[in-house]
């Protein structure tokens, strides 16, 4: 199954990035959530607007759908400048990177999406434009190729990662200003919630909010997504108002259940539950039995199967909580044991 097709899926396609654009906040004062790095990046605005520079290089990483693309524009937005949005895998050659760095204005803030996934080639090149704003390039070829310097308006880089510990030392090092993102709590999630109701035009209650909230797995998108597809439900089984009835109706027909897990989540833990007594099972064992291939389980499921404490990874394979049998409602069995023993099989899963 493709991580888009998934009502709970943090991530973006393109059509709804571009519908996000209505939904999303256009100032640090609008911005709700991820208070500890808004109130440093105010600070942080501030000063260079006071010295005339532009703002030190900001690098982002946290799991998908928290607002990363969404801050890299409010920045841009206090900072008075343009902003550039492009993504790793979109930069193929050094040429496109070139192509970008000359085209920015002075001050302008430039966001690279997915910037672990830059090639290597194309980094080198961003160390140098990073640090002295200039560009080195090779003209010709053989012994006649020569080295030039290309002046750059100074710029500031956004870079967004999900994965931080796939960035290199280099680039890593030469951010100035670094911010993890974390999963959002309940309340804040309802004022995201009834924020984005009032843009869309739907009467909703605070019950209703709580519940799109609690199921929303922590993540702003995520709410936003069910929101509308809860606002559908109100429109044509309803008086166009979320009440709860309609909220519980909606979020039942899509699947989601009450912390925010869809069918195949709930199938993950039920194949290890009722196939392989609670596990330990290797995760190849898992992705056969139920016919999903074993990056997708690893990179979609269990991170928040992990972060909800329903699922463990340890040195001998996947073991279920007890907490994942209640909220299958299956008894829990007597000798079940949940200790957490690291990661089985020398593999990592980012969870950040």
């Amino acid at each position: 199954m493709d991580d888009n097709e998934r009502i709970t899926a943090a991530k973006a396609d393109t059509d709804e990035e571009l519908q996000e654009v209505t939904l999303r906040p256009h100032s640090l004062d609008q911005y709700i959530g991820q208070k500890k790095a808004t109130d440093n990046l105010k600070v942080f605005i501030e000063a260079a607007q006071q010295r005339g520079e532009p703002l030190d290089h900001v690098l982002f990483y946290g799991p998908p759908g928290l607002g990363k693309t969404t801050l890299a524009g409010i920045i841009a937005n206090e900072l008075g400048v343009d902003i550039r949005i492009t993504s790793g895998p979109a930069i193929g050659r050094a040429g496109d990177l070139a192509a970008i760095l000359t085209n920015l204005n002075e001050n302008d803030v430039l966001f690279i999406d997915e910037i672990h996934r830059l090639n290597r080639s194309v980094e080198e090149v961003l160390y140098s434009a990073m640090e002295d704003y200039a560009l080195d390039i090779i003209i010709g070829k053989g012994p006649s190729a020569r080295s030039i310097r290309l002046d750059l308006a100074k710029f500031t880089l956004i870079g967004a990662t999900t994965r931080a510990g796939s960035l290199s030392a280099p680039l890593r090092d030469r951010f100035g200003v670094i911010c993890k993102f974390e999963n959002y709590e309940i309340d804040e999630l309802m004022k995201i919630i009834d924020r984005s109701s009032g843009i869309l035009g739907v009467p909703i209650d605070e019950d209703s909010k709580r519940e799109l909230a609690m199921r929303s797995r922590g993540t702003p998108r995520v709410a936003n997504r069910l929101l509308k597809r809860v606002r559908d439900f109100s429109q044509v089984k309803g008086e166009g108002v979320i009440t709860p009835e309609i909220t519980v109706n909606a979020l039942e027909a899509l699947g989601v259940d009450e912390m925010g897990l869809e069918h195949l989540d709930r199938e993950l833990l039920r194949v290890i539950i009722e196939r392989f007594h609670g596990g330990p099972v290797g995760i190849d064992t898992i992705a056969a039995a139920i016919g999903e291939e074993r990056i997708t389980l690893e990179d979609i499921y269990e991170p928040y199967l992990i972060q909800t404490g329903l699922l463990y990874r340890t040195q001998k394979g996947r073991m279920v909580s007890d907490l994942a049998y209640k909220h299958m409602g299956l008894p829990v069995p007597d000798d079940i044991s949940m200790t957490e023993e690291g990661e089985d099989d020398g593999e990592q899963i980012e969870i950040d």
